[in-house]
């Protein structure tokens, strides 16, 4: 990805939009959290790869505060919204699909629903790398949808909607691409720990069934920490 990539907004549904996708995503984000085992970030700088809006980084320095936060998206529209709220939190927002150009920068890095869209993960795997400082992790969801009916469904939805297409990815093709970067992977299971939400999902699976077999087995976090050392 390059600067010429850039669009202007990432979910293009005429009722829903990229606010629309930050509200629901809020619920994900606060999830996410708790299966992160990190409590203090005073120390650290953070970069939020694919921050639409900049949300999750508001909600990260709420919850557990950094020394600074950087966000990067490739919609415009989406960061000068980012570069608005951002208020007093200590947060900068770039448009850009380059965050190598944050040389040795950050301590943590996240990229929360964002892994399934890229073209090229080895290429994504050396721009984090380099971006991270020797010893920093990396943080990233995956949703493995390989034997969940309602996959033809939920293509359909983000291909008709989103800027880009969904890619076809795996534990496996994720896994390789990062550890061929240098990266140590490390992966958990983030099954529900309370009750399922319903209501959200019926824009996205077949049935109950479907919902609940993403929530208990095919929802991951991986966790790829860089060398110490080059």
């Amino acid at each position: 990805m390059n600067e010429q990539t850039l669009y202007d907004v990432w979910w293009k549904h005429p009722e829903e939009g990229d606010q629309g996708m930050e509200e629901d995503h809020i619920p994900h984000w606060k999830r996410v959290l708790g299966f992160i085992p990190e409590e203090n970030l005073e120390q650290c700088s953070v970069l939020d790869f694919g921050c639409n809006q900049g949300g999750f980084l508001k909600l990260l320095y709420e919850l557990r505060p950094f020394k600074e936060g950087v966000g990067t998206d490739l919609a415009r529209r989406s960061i000068e919204i980012a570069n608005d709220r951002k208020g007093d939190y200590p947060l900068e927002f770039h448009a850009t699909g380059q965050p190598e150009r944050f040389v040795n920068r950050f301590d943590r890095a996240f990229s929360l629903a964002v892994l399934y869209l890229l073209p090229n993960l080895e290429e994504h795997a050396l721009q984090i790398r380099t971006c991270l400082k020797p010893g920093g992790i990396y943080y990233a969801t995956f949703a493995d949808y390989s034997n969940n009916t309602s996959l033809p469904a939920i293509r359909k939805r983000i291909d008709s909607n989103a800027a880009v297409p969904m890619q076809d990815h795996s534990l496996d093709t994720i896994t390789e691409a990062f550890m061929k970067a240098g990266f140590q992977v490390s992966l958990r299971r983030m099954k529900a720990t309370d009750f399922v939400d319903l209501s959200h999902g019926k824009k996205w699976y077949n049935s109950v069934a479907d919902q609940l077999q993403f929530a208990y087995e095919q929802s991951y976090l991986f966790q790829f920490s860089a060398p110490r050392s080059e």
